[in-house]
C-alpha cells in the first residue's frame, strides 16, 4: 500500500509509529495519543519544520503503527522500541547494561547481589549505579547490617524438604541464619529482604531508629552477645549515614535531574536525594544530538530511566516542561503507590540543587572530551620506545608479526599475529597454509606468507601497518623486502629478528642493530614474537594432526578418497570412526560389509590412535 493511502486510514488511537527508510531500516520512533493526527501532521506543508524533520520526512517511505489502550502504554511501547531498533533519528542513550544494580532475586529466600544483566523475573533491581565506589560501600554496608545467604543454592520447598543444602561457614560466622535448614523462616528472612530495600532506597534514619530499639529490647532482655552484634550492625549502619550530605529538612524524597549538551555531545545527570540526604548521583551520555535541544533530550532520559526504576521519588525536580507530563506523573504515582510530581524551581534551596546538577554534568562532559581526546591520541609507552629505538618516523601503533612452523618441512604453517596500541587485536590474526611443494626453505615460505598477506590488503585497499616483523634473520627478511618491493610497496617499515632478541636486521644494513636491554620496547618485540610463535606452532599441531589422522584411513583395504571423505563427514573425526560398532560402519557409514569388517579390525589393532 502506498504512502499516502496509509496516512489516510490510520486509526484515531494511542500508539506508536515506525518511520521507516527505502531499505526498510525503522528511522524514527514516536507516540501518539492519536495516530492519524500526529503521524499526517508531519507531512503537512503549512507546518514549518527545522532541519532534522526536513530531513527525516524527506527519508520516510513507509510507517508502521502499533495501536494500545492508552497513552501510558504508548510511552512504555515508545521507550522499548527505541531501545530495540536504536533509530537513526532519535536520541541515543547509552544502556543501563554497561551499568551496575543491585539485583534482589525473586524466591522465597532471595538472593542479593550485583549483575549487570536485567532478566524480567520478578527481581528487584536497585541502580544503575554510576559509581562503582558508591556501590562497593553499599554492598560492604549491607552484607555487615543484615544476614542475607551469599550463597546460590536453589532453596525450594522441595530442596529444603530434602536437607541436601549444608550449613556453610557464614552460619557459623553469624553473617547467615541458616534458612537452607530451615532454622530461619521464610516470614523472617522476608523481614530481613524488607529492611533491604528500604535500607537501598535511602531510608537509613527508620532502619537506624528500628536497629536501636532492638538492641535495647535484647539488652533489657540479658542477651547480651546478641545485643552486642545488633550494637555493631547500628554504628556501621549510622557510618554509612554519616557519609552522606545533608541537602534539605524537610526530609521529602526527591530526584533532580538536568541535561547539559555542548557540541554533539550531551549528559544527563540525575541526584537521588532520600530523607533529605544525597544518596548518589547517576549520569548517562546521550547520543545522536545535534537534532535536538536540551528539553527534547531531558524528556528522552526521563522516559528512559523512570520506566526501569523501582525506587520513585515524590519530587521531580528539573528545569524544562515535560512532554506528556501529567501522564508521566499519573504513570509513576500508580508505579510508586504514592503521588509523584514534577516541580520546575526557578530560585531559592531547589533551584541550588538544579544548579549542582549543572555543575556536575559540565565537569562530566568535560572528562567525556578528554577521555575522546586521549582515546584518539594516547600511544603507550613501550609503542613510543619501539617508535625511538627504531628510529621509526610514525609510531608503530598497529605492528604485524610473522613467523613459520614446520617440521622438516611437511606440513608447513606461517602465522601473522597483530598488536595494536601494544595489545593482540586476535580478530586480526590470520594463519597460512603454505602452498609450495619444494624442499624446506624458510625463505621462500616466509615469501609466500609475505606476498599472499599484503597483495591483499592492497587489492582490497586496506591501510598497511605501521610495522611488519619477521622471525628470522637477514635471509627472511630480504625475502619479505624483494616481495614488498615486487608489489610496488614503498617506504613501508620492516625488521627482522635475530636469534638474540635483542638484535634486529633492517633492509640493506648488514649489521644487526641492538636494542637496550631494559627498554619496553623489547619487553614488547618479546611478546610479538611470542605470541606469533604460540600462533603458528598451533595451527601447524592441527594441520599435521588432521593430515595424520586421515592417512590412517587410506592404509585401510577398500578405502579410497570419496570413501574416506564420506565417512568422515558422517562421524566427524577419525576418533569417532574409530569409536563406531561395525553395523554402524555399514548401515551409516555405506560400507560393504567385507571393508567395514577391514576397518573395524584395523582400528581394534591400532587402540593407540586417537
Amino acid at each position: 500500500m502506498e504512502l499516502s493511502e496509509k496516512l489516510k486510514n490510520l486509526p484515531l488511537k494511542p500508539g506508536c509509529y515506525l518511520f521507516k527508510d527505502k531499505e526498510g531500516t525503522v528511522i524514527y520512533v514516536g507516540k501518539a495519543i492519536l495516530l492519524r493526527n500526529r503521524v499526517r501532521s508531519y507531512f503537512q506543508k503549512s507546518r514549518p519544520h527545522d532541519a532534522r524533520l526536513q530531513l527525516l520526512v524527506k527519508k520516510i517511505v513507509d510507517v508502521e503503527v502499533i495501536v494500545v489502550d492508552s497513552e501510558i502504554e504508548a510511552l512504555i511501547l515508545e521507550n522499548n522500541l527505541i531501545k530495540d531498533r536504536k533509530p537513526r533519528f532519535n536520541v541515543d542513550l547509552k544502556d543501563d547494561k554497561s551499568y551496575p544494580f543491585i539485583r534482589i532475586t525473586k524466591e522465597d529466600f532471595p538472593q542479593v547481589f550485583v549483575t549487570r544483566k536485567i532478566i524480567r523475573d520478578g527481581s528487584s533491581y536497585f541502580g544503575p549505579y554510576t559509581d562503582v565506589k558508591n556501590l562497593r560501600s553499599t554492598l560492604k554496608t549491607l552484607q555487615n547490617i543484615f544476614p542475607v545467604r551469599s550463597c546460590k543454592y536453589d532453596l525450594s520447598p522441595q530442596v529444603l524438604k530434602r536437607g541436601s543444602v549444608k550449613l556453610c561457614l557464614d552460619y557459623y560466622i553469624n553473617k547467615c541464619k541458616g534458612p537452607c535448614q530451615l532454622k530461619f523462616s521464610k516470614e523472617e528472612y522476608g523481614n530481613v529482604i524488607g529492611k533491604v530495600r528500604r535500607f537501598l532506597k535511602g531510608k537509613t534514619d527508620e532502619l537506624v531508629k528500628e536497629i536501636k530499639n532492638e538492641m535495647e529490647s535484647l539488652s533489657d532482655n540479658l542477651e547480651f552477645e546478641e545485643a552486642a552484634r545488633t550494637r555493631d550492625k547500628l554504628l556501621a549502619l549510622e557510618t554509612y549515614r554519616n557519609n552522606q550530605k545533608m541537602v534539605q529538612s524537610d526530609y521529602r524524597d526527591r530526584d533532580v535531574i538536568v541535561v547539559k549538551k555542548e557540541d554533539n555531545d550531551a549528559c544527563a545527570v540525575l541526584v537521588k536525594i532520600r530523607d533529605g540526604k544525597i544518596l548518589g548521583r547517576i549520569h548517562k551520555y546521550l547520543k545522536n544530538t545535534e537534532w535536538f535541544d536540551e528539553a527534547t533530550l531531558l524528556n528522552s532520559f526521563i522516559n528512559d530511566y523512570y520506566i526501569s526504576t523501582e525506587d520513585l521519588p515524590q519530587d521531580i525536580l528539573v528545569l524544562h516542561e515535560i512532554e506528556s507530563q501529567k501522564t508521566i506523573e499519573d504513570f509513576l504515582s500508580e508505579s510508586g503507590h504514592r503521588k509523584v510530581s514534577f516541580i520546575f524551581p526557578q530560585i531559592g534551596e531547589k533551584k541550588k540543587l538544579i544548579d549542582l546538577c549543572l555543575k556536575n554534568a559540565a565537569y562530566l562532559l568535560q572528562e567525556l572530551k578528554l577521555q575522546k581526546l586521549k582515546a584518539k591520541d594516547y600511544v603507550p609507552h613501550s609503542v613510543k620506545a619501539l617508535q625511538r629505538d627504531l628510529r621509526l618516523e610514525k609510531a608503530p601503533r598497529r605492528i604485524e608479526c610473522f613467523d613459520i612452523s614446520n617440521i622438516q618441512g611437511t606440513d608447513p604453517v606461517a602465522s601473522m599475529v597483530c598488536f595494536v596500541d601494544g595489545k593482540p587485536k586476535k580478530s586480526e590474526y590470520r594463519k597460512f597454509n603454505i602452498r609450495i611443494k619444494s624442499t624446506p626453505d624458510d625463505f621462500a615460505m616466509m615469501r609466500e606468507a609475505v606476498e599472499r598477506r599484503y597483495s591483499r590488503l592492497k587489492r582490497e585497499e586496506k591501510d598497511f601497518p605501521d610495522l611488519i616483523i619477521l622471525d628470522g634473520g637477514k635471509g627472511q627478511l630480504s625475502s619479505a623486502y624483494a616481495i614488498l618491493k615486487k608489489l610496488s610497496i614503498e617506504n613501508q617499515p620492516i625488521i627482522g629478528l635475530a636469534k638474540r632478541l635483542e638484535e634486529v636486521f633492517f633492509p640493506g644494513v648488514s649489521d644487526a642493530q641492538m636494542l637496550p636491554r631494559t627498554s619496553s620496547s623489547l619487553k614488547l618485540i618479546q611478546q610479538l614474537r611470542d605470541e606469533a610463535h604460540r600462533f603458528a606452532i598451533t595451527a601447524h599441531r592441527k594441520r599435521r594432526k588432521k593430515r595424520t589422522l586421515t592417512s590412517e584411513l587410506d592404509k585401510i583395504d577398500g578405502i579410497g578418497e570419496n570413501r574416506r571423505n564420506f565417512l568422515l563427514n558422517t562421524f566427524g573425526s577419525v576418533k569417532k570412526i574409530k569409536e563406531a560398532s561395525l553395523e554402524m560402519l555399514v548401515s551409516r557409514g555405506k560400507l560393504p560389509q567385507k571393508t567395514a569388517q577391514n576397518v573395524f579390525e584395523f582400528f581394534k589393532k591400532n587402540t593407540h590412535l586417537s
